[in-house]
C-alpha cells in the first residue's frame, strides 16, 4: 500500500512535475506475470525514476542494514526503502550475492517484476561496464525474460558525491524481452553464464549510448583510484623538485 502512496500521491507527482520523464518501449514490459528488468546504473535515482514509468511494481534488492537500523530514523529508513519498492538481502546463505539470489527468486516466483543493476555498482564515469552474471543465472533458474533497460539523465540529477545535481529530462528505454530458455538446464555453465550476461549487456549499451568497457565497475573504480594517487604523488614530487636550493636562490 505505502510503494502505491508514495509512487501515485506523495513522491511521483512531484517527479513528473518537475522533471517530466520519458519513457520509449514500455510496451516490451509485460502486464502480468514475471520479468527481470535488467538496466545500467548511473545513479541512486534510477530506482526512482525507472519504476516511475510503469504500472506494475518493480522491486529491487537493497543492503539489510536500510532495514535494521535502530530508533526512530531506522523505523522511518525501514518504511521508506520498504515503501519504494525495494526488499532486503536474504542473508541466510553463504554470501551477500547468494542472498540477493534468494530473494529474486521469490520476488519472481510471486509473478511480479524485480530490477536489477548487472554492474552491481553504480558507474564513477558515465561508461557502461562488464555485467556480473547473476542476472543469467537468475534468468535460467526462473525462466523469466529478461527486459533490457536504459535509465538516462540520471546521474545528472543526481550525480554520485553530491547533495544536488541539475535540471534535467530522465528518459528511460525498455528493449525487448530476451528469451534464453534455449539455454535450459546449464545454469552451472559458467561460459554460458558469460555468453548471456553479454548479450543483455550489448543491448543496454545499444539503449543507453553508454561508451562499454569490458571491465568490472568495481576494478575500474580502483584503478582509477591509484591512477589520481600516483599523479598526486608525482605533483608532491614536482614541487618538492620547484622548491630546490636552486629555485630558492632565483
Amino acid at each position: 500500500m505505502l510503494y502505491w502512496f508514495l509512487k501515485w500521491i506523495a513522491l511521483g507527482p512531484v517527479l513528473r512535475l518537475v522533471f517530466r520523464p520519458k519513457a520509449f518501449g514500455v510496451g516490451h514490459v509485460p502486464e502480468e506475470g514475471p520479468a527481470i528488468l535488467a538496466s545500467n546504473h548511473l545513479s541512486y535515482a534510477d530506482w526512482l525514476f525507472m519504476p516511475l514509468t510503469l504500472n506494475r511494481r518493480v522491486t529491487f534488492v537493497a543492503k539489510a542494514e536500510y532495514f535494521t537500523s535502530p530508533g526512530i530514523k531506522g523505523w522511518f529508513q525501514k518504511k521508506f526503502f520498504s515503501g519504494a519498492g525495494q526488499v532486503p538481502i536474504d542473508r541466510s546463505g553463504a554470501n551477500a550475492a547468494e542472498g540477493a539470489m534468494k530473494s529474486a527468486m521469490k520476488i519472481l516466483a510471486e509473478g511480479d517484476l524485480f530490477g536489477i543493476y548487472p554492474e552491481g555498482t553504480r558507474s564513477h564515469d558515465g561508461k557502461l561496464y562488464r555485467g556480473k552474471t547473476g542476472v543469467a543465472r537468475l534468468a535460467l533458474e526462473t525462466g523469466a525474460p529478461v527486459i533490457p533497460c536504459a535509465v538516462v539523465g540520471t546521474d545528472v540529477v543526481a550525480p554520485a558525491g553530491k547533495v544536488y545535481g541539475s535540471w534535467t529530462r530522465p528518459v528511460v528505454r525498455f528493449g525487448k524481452p530476451l528469451d534464453f530458455s534455449r539455454y535450459a538446464g546449464m545454469e552451472n555453465d559458467r561460459y554460458i553464464l558469460r555468453s548471456i550476461t553479454d548479450e543483455i549487456m550489448y543491448e543496454i549499451m545499444r539503449l543507453s549510448g553508454q561508451e562499454y568497457v569490458d571491465l568490472y565497475a568495481s576494478k575500474a573504480k580502483e584503478l582509477d583510484k591509484e591512477k589520481a594517487r600516483k599523479a598526486a604523488a608525482e605533483q608532491v614530487e614536482r614541487d618538492k623538485a620547484g622548491s630546490g636550493p636552486e629555485q630558492k636562490a632565483s
